[in-house]
């Protein structure tokens, strides 16, 4: 037989041992928690949708995974020809929310923590991976939705890092309207407004000089590209910028607008318990995706700025337009996790994880009394203790080797003479302790080592 060498596609190469899966589980379970806490509620959605609904919203058709087999199908296979795999969470929502606006409660506050899939360049020291898992969180409304709702989006994601404790972060927010209005003060047609944007959305990935020379491409004249780059590239304090904002000569109806949500969303913000540490008015963040309407967010971690963004978002007015004549304005943030979880683990930030999820282990040191052993795990089990069983025929030393290789903080041991006076050994690896009590006794004498009270 020939043998297959095993190695993994670049791209989908994100692959770890049990101690790092355990340690992303646990950011999984921190992010879930939070999201529940602020009064989300769990969804899931297929992996695959048709493709007319993943490009409905600006979807970049050659980063989208088509489905197919590697046999010939039959034109009745509906998913090889119409099928795609999602490449973001939001557009499923938008087909979900249409699909299903009669049986949801409105305003509507779902999270979503799954797999997507995106054709892009793979850069493993940017922790940019083709496939990944994105964290989202957004609250849909029908007709109308309260700037409180833009607001509160920050709070829920201070929560979440906060927890982590990964370092300082810091989360940006502005406003799509303020933008536009800001394109419209220095004259950039609208039909160039989107090209523009996407230039100034590169402005902490490339040099200034490469900037500029794409805002000229555009129409800009030199000295415009060059107030435009300085507006938008220099960092100031959220009150710095709404000042610079309201200073703004060429004034006009979207930018007045925009600075209104904006300057309301960043003191709500603080009512809802952000610290103005963790959170800035930054007129840097652009964010490329056509569907943003108002307040958009981007979290970086100050340490870590070559990261890029970890978490990003913003406010639409019509999420679901393509698919239901109802207007449904929502806002939402996405966490990239794999991303994130890349760069904590490189940067040594991830809280250390058990090395197994099971904390006793019962050893088997004769076989005659296996029904005894098996009944021992059950009852540990059953008192809320998680317990594996050694099931291979093993000397005692390899036993305890193999709990301490993995991480287990109790040994039970018994055998023959034990049995005979209805004992076992409960031995505390971590204190390097051992004690017999009496089988009925052993249950409780764990849950002391392990401080269950």
């Amino acid at each position: 037989m020939q043998k297959v060498k095993p190695a993994l596609l670049r791209g989908f190469d994100q692959e770890y041992l049990p101690h790092e899966q355990l340690q992303f589980n646990a950011l999984v379970d921190l992010v879930r928690k939070n999201f529940e806490r602020f009064g989300f509620l769990p969804i899931e959605t297929p992996s695959a949708e048709r493709k007319e609904v993943l490009t409905s919203k600006g979807g970049v058709e050659k980063e989208i995974y088509a489905l197919s087999r590697l046999a010939a199908v039959t034109e009745e296979d509906e998913a090889s020809a119409k099928g795609a795999l999602r490449f973001d969470l939001t557009v499923p929502l938008a087909r979900y929310v249409a699909m299903r606006e009669r049986d949801l409660a409105f305003p509507f506050r779902r999270y979503q923590i799954q797999r997507v899939w995106r054709g892009e360049t793979p850069q493993a020291k940017k922790g940019r991976f083709r496939e990944f898992y994105q964290c989202d969180i957004d609250i849909i409304n029908r007709d109308h939705l309260s700037y409180l709702a833009e607001a509160e989006i920050p709070s829920v994601i201070y929560s979440v890092f906060s927890e982590m404790a990964i370092g300082e972060f810091r989360i940006r927010i502005n406003n799509r309207k303020l933008l536009k209005g800001i394109l419209h003060g220095f004259s950039v047609p609208e039909d160039r407004a989107s090209n523009v944007l996407r230039a100034l959305d590169k402005i902490d990935r490339e040099d200034p000089s490469t900037v500029r020379e794409a805002l000229e491409r555009e129409g800009l004249a030199g000295a415009a590209a060059q107030a435009l780059y300085s507006l938008i590239a220099t960092k100031r304090t959220t009150r710095e910028t709404l000042d610079t904002l309201r200073r703004f000569e060429a004034r006009n109806e979207m930018l007045e607008q925009g600075l209104d949500e904006l300057a309301r969303v960043a003191a709500a913000i603080g009512e809802f318990g952000v610290p103005e540490s963790a959170f800035c008015v930054d007129v840097g963040v652009v964010r490329g995706l056509d569907y943003y309407t108002g307040t958009i967010y981007e979290t970086t971690l100050l340490a870590y700025p070559e990261l890029g963004s970890i978490c990003s978002g913003g406010r639409y007015d019509d999420l679901a337009s393509y698919f239901t004549e109802t207007k449904l304005p929502g806002v939402g943030i996405s966490i990239g996790l794999t991303r994130l979880f890349s760069k904590l683990k490189e940067a040594g930030l991830l809280r250390p994880a058990p090395r197994t999820p099971a904390e006793v282990l019962v050893t088997t040191m004769d076989g005659r009394y296996q029904d005894r052993y098996l009944a021992m795990a059950r009852s540990l089990r059953a008192a809320g203790i998680n317990t594996e069983v050694y099931l291979e025929t093993a000397k005692l030393k390899q036993q305890l080797s193999y709990a301490d290789r993995k991480g287990f903080r109790v040994a039970l041991i018994a055998g023959e003479n034990e049995f005979a006076r209805s004992t076992m050994q409960v031995k505390n690896l971590s204190a390097k302790t051992a004690q017999d009590y009496p089988v009925a006794e052993v249950v409780a004498a764990v849950k002391h080592i392990l401080g269950m009270h």
